[in-house]
């Protein structure tokens, strides 16, 4: 559940107090720093943000408020701050995700979409290179939002990062993508979810024909239908009795 009383931070206290524009211009100056943050640092800094989030009126304003702050993923200059930002994203999520009521789940399912497409943006830059940044990130997606154990972590927020999953790494991905390692948190996650529930949303996910392309699964109505082809040929063959002399 959200917090009464913003924490003691001269950012978060801005943005709590409705002057969100030049909190954020403000924010994107000071992540964007290579001086390394502790976790510490960032999941204060994101307890004020999702109470920004909480208390963000109107459709329009809240959208713009989850892109801005999704986009301050692309201003962390070193993999360490990506790694901590995205992290306590996904801790605080976590964490508040059951206490937010049906009026305000809407604006924070948009703002998790945005966050799982920035985060796939953030390991996109420099044609997919940086194998580290990757690696550490798709295994952070294990660890929270994609969890197949951790009862900590809500079925209804694995459930919406498996519904965007795929759109939004089309939106990232290109041919130089590593799409099968980047499917590898959906696919883990259908393999060991302790939840069948959960097993049957990653199976649905999987279906999509862009899933099965990327990790390079036949679509079984098809083959059946090029079997069946096969079939009424080899069944002409062998009824053809060649030619009379």
């Amino acid at each position: 559940m959200a917090q009464s009383a913003a924490p003691n931070n001269p950012f978060i206290k801005q943005l709590v107090h409705n002057v969100r524009d030049k909190a954020v211009a403000s924010l994107r100056t000071f992540l964007s720093r290579s001086t390394p943050f502790s976790s510490l640092d960032f999941l204060k800094l994101w307890k004020g943000l999702f109470y920004c989030m909480w208390s963000c009126d109107k459709p329009a304003p809240q959208r713009r408020l989850a892109l801005d702050l999704s986009a301050l993923v692309s201003l962390l200059s070193t993999r360490q701050n990506f790694i901590g930002f995205t992290r306590a994203f996904w801790q605080t999520i976590a964490r508040e995700y059951p206490g937010i009521d049906s009026l305000r789940m809407d604006k924070f399912l948009f703002m998790i979409r945005s966050y799982v497409n920035a985060g796939f943006a953030y390991c996109a830059k420099n044609n997919w290179k940086d194998v580290e940044t990757r690696k550490e990130y798709l295994d952070l997606l294990k660890e929270i939002p994609l969890n197949p154990r951790d009862p900590k972590v809500p079925n209804g927020l694995k459930y919406h990062v498996i519904d965007v999953y795929v759109d939004e790494l089309e939106k990232v991905g290109d041919d130089k993508a590593p799409y099968e390692e980047l499917m590898a948190p959906l696919v883990e996650l259908g393999e060991k979810a302790v939840l069948k529930s959960v097993r049957k949303k990653v199976e649905e996910a999987l279906d999509d024909d862009r899933a099965k392309e990327w990790l390079g699964i036949e679509d079984d109505e098809e083959l059946s239908e090029a079997e069946e082809e096969l079939d009424d040929e080899e069944d002409e063959d062998e009824e053809f009795g060649g030619f009379d002399d």
